[in-house]
């Protein structure tokens, strides 16, 4: 009989300290710790069931939690034997094609357990990875005999945290994927119920488990705070965390139509299930664990992946509301309006141009079912002269960046992707925004073997595939890969840099489009940064200048809704452009919107590209301050931003060189500013600065600050 691993913590170890535990089978022991020591993994075998324990500074953080794999053909949960175990050191440094920093140092220990499972004979292995930022585990089924083709049911990874601590968390589960504001919570309280009483009513059909999307983050209260998610996502289902009301969660991974999570065969390694421990908050955004368990490029020569920075024919659909996506006297995607946003970004030194609306298939009835079939993405829409517009952009040195909605229409994309990046290809387009918009997340159209029609969810391992295809598919015609509506990211950018950016979270088309008691809230950045950003870069789009009176009812009437704010500054939105990291930003306003305003400077200068990154404070929720050191120069950039309470951050210029001045252009909320008062006022001053001097990062509610330090002279 199977007993679930749930079920053991519950009748044994709530009655045991952990100390008791190792006491009856310390002869099973297995412990490896960090390079630097401050992380310990601990394993123990129990009546044939592993467990794991985490410590952080000799601090429990992980109580004993099980591994466990339900399949069609044998289980993996208990009578379980250790075969052998190895372990090795790793360290090595490697290069980022484009990213946060540089470098990236991999320094780990090892360790490798082959197991068999007394009660099949099947042999499965467990591989843990700690670092001194957190831990990796996968698990591992060898090619061996009479093991070909087989279906997991469940995975029963559990997450046993030793305190109930505050949680941030949005749902899985749920209608819009990942593009929810975070509920604030300790774990036991995680439900429906509880996201719908504090955040958004979430009341209707309840399709899956009480489960919650990672990164997933707590903090406890000596300050040391955690992140659950994955790396190397791959032929695999996604994990969400199953909530009990406890402080212990469990692995549940979103499944097929027909229940089944994962269809696989041996050999077959699972993504690495990720343990990011820091020491405060502030750590997290630091750690590069997630990055180091995956594989190398694979992509070979990368030149043609080039980071930049892009403007867009966007928000006057989606924000100010006087263009439309498909034809009629208001199509945004005219070549003449085109025109003008090529001549815009190629004054100022853009590297690309997005066009919304350019293709055919918008005025079919595409949204948001998954049933339609209507995109074509090699036929242009009659306005929009793609050879006039390519050639013209190209003479003034800018790209067009593509654009690919699919409505999730994924039969239809996948059978003209080939097609569609080689178009790409011949027309100079090197970067591509591709979109699934669907108003459910079970509503993937599936066309199966026998010719029926399946739904499949938006993160479950049909979906996964499906990504990686495209992504595959652009690669071999030279294209890059900006994500809406994504699977989630799991660092896989180090093995195909040309996945450079995701949206995978609530983006300022929110603030575009709903009103000002359904927009994001002026914390949710500073949310951001230490869940959905822990992940990989996010397209954000920032950059909105025109923060009150920016939209009208209707492209047809003109009248401004005043029923819209967007809750920011421009200082703060400044100031993401360093604290949202993306290797392709975008300047989301209207080009006339930044003509003749001087803190538009601020983003022609910031870079895309960094060599290094620090972290300078952060609270999860309430603020947080970034620096960012130029990959191609020695300058710094800062960004600094703050929830609706206004505060004072004293920094100490500790990143700046030794021995140099700096001087330092402020971009900052003037005193009567915020965003609620006077959100679009910036005040510009100079100020030299050296290593070793401090200053005071006043922000207001809702505010932010950015930046420039340059050597002096």
């Amino acid at each position: 009989m199977i007993i679930r691993s749930q079920k053991v913590m519950g009748g044994i170890f709530s009655l045991m300290i952990i100390g008791m535990f190792y006491s009856c089978v310390n002869d099973k022991r297995i412990e490896i710790s960090s390079p630097d020591g401050s992380i310990t993994l601990e394993l123990g075998d129990h009546d044939g069931m592993i467990m794991y324990s985490v410590y952080k500074n000799d601090k429990l953080i992980m109580e004993p939690s099980a591994f466990g794999l339900k399949t069609d053909q044998f289980d993996f949960v208990d009578n379980i034997k250790i075969l052998s175990k190895h372990s090795k050191k790793h360290k090595s440094k490697w290069t980022q094609v484009w990213g946060e920093q540089k470098e990236i140092l991999d320094d780990h220990k090892e360790l490798f357990l082959r197991l068999l499972s007394n009660e099949n004979d099947h042999e499965i292995n467990l591989r843990f990875r700690v670092f001194n930022d957190g831990i990796g585990f996968r698990y591992e089924i060898p090619e061996q005999e009479g093991l070909d083709r087989f279906n997991i049911i469940d995975e029963l990874t559990e997450f046993n945290f030793a305190e109930n601590s505050p949680s941030w968390w949005i749902p899985a589960y749920a209608y819009r994927r990942y593009e929810f504001l975070y509920a604030n919570t300790l774990i036991s309280e995680i439900s429906r119920d509880k996201f719908s009483d504090l955040v958004e009513n979430l009341n209707g059909p309840r399709l899956g488990p009480e489960a919650v999307q990672t990164p997933f983050t707590v903090q406890r209260d000596d300050g040391i705070a955690i992140a659950i998610h994955e790396a190397n996502l791959t032929n695999y289902s996604s994990m969400t965390l199953k909530a009990n009301g406890t402080k212990n969660m469990e692995c549940d991974l979103i499944p097929w139509s027909d229940g089944i999570k994962v269809r696989t065969q041996a050999p077959m390694n699972s993504p690495w299930r990720t343990i990011l421990i820091g020491e405060t908050a502030s750590d997290l955004p630091m750690s590069t664990l997630t990055l180091n368990l995956n594989e190398s490029n694979k992509l070979g020569d990368p030149d043609w992946i080039k980071p930049g920075k892009y403007i867009g024919l966007w928000w006057e659909m989606i924000g100010t509301n006087q263009s439309t996506w498909g034809s009629g006297p208001h199509h945004g995607a005219k070549t003449d309006r085109v025109l003008e946003y090529v001549d815009f970004g190629a004054k100022y030194g853009f590297d690309g141009l997005l066009v919304e609306g350019w293709n055919t298939g918008w005025d079919e009835n595409w949204c948001c079912t998954g049933e339609g079939e209507s995109f074509g993405f090699y036929e242009p829409h009659p306005e929009f002269d793609n050879e006039f517009i390519s050639d013209y952009a190209w003479k003034k040195a800018i790209r067009l960046v593509g654009h690919h909605e699919t409505g999730t229409q994924i039969d239809n994309y996948e059978n003209q992707l080939d097609s569609a990046f080689a178009y790409c290809n011949r027309n100079g387009i090197r970067v591509v925004k591709t979109g699934y918009v669907n108003d459910g997340s079970q509503n993937i159209k599936r066309i199966d073997k026998q010719g029926n029609v399946q739904k499949e969810w938006h993160h479950g391992q049909y979906m996964v595939e499906h990504f990686r295809k495209v992504l595959e598919t652009a690669a071999k015609h030279e294209v890059s890969i900006v994500v809406h509506e994504p699977i989630k990211d799991t660092g896989i950018r180090r093995t195909y840099p040309n996945m450079l950016s995701r949206e995978g979270a609530r983006g300022q088309e929110f603030n575009g489009f709903m009103p000002i008691d359904a927009h994001n809230k002026p914390d949710h950045t500073t949310i951001l940064a230490f869940t959905r950003m822990l992940s990989g870069p996010m397209d954000y789009t920032s950059g909105i200048f025109n923060l009150k009176e920016y939209r009208y009812n209707s492209p047809d009437d003109r009248t401004i809704d005043t029923k819209h704010q967007i809750p920011s500054t421009i200082a703060k939105e400044l100031a993401h452009y360093v604290v949202i990291y993306a290797p392709v930003q975008m300047a989301a306003d209207l080009p006339e919107n930044y003509k003749g305003n001087p803190a538009f400077q601020f983003i022609l200068d910031v870079p895309t590209d960094w060599k290094e990154t620090k972290v300078l404070n952060g609270e999860i929720g309430k603020y947080i301050t970034t620096v960012r050191r130029d990959l191609n120069s020695e300058d710094w950039y800062l960004g600094s931003i703050t929830n609706e309470e206004s505060r004072t951050l004293d920094i100490e210029m500790s990143f700046l060189e030794m021995g140099k001045e700096y001087v330092a252009t402020i971009y900052k909320d003037p005193i009567d500013g915020g965003w609620r008062s006077n959100p679009e006022e910036v005040v510009i001053e100079s100020k030299i600065f050296k290593n070793g001097d401090r200053y005071d990062i006043v922000l207001p509610s809702g505010g932010g600050q950015a930046i420039r330090f340059s050597p002096k002279g």
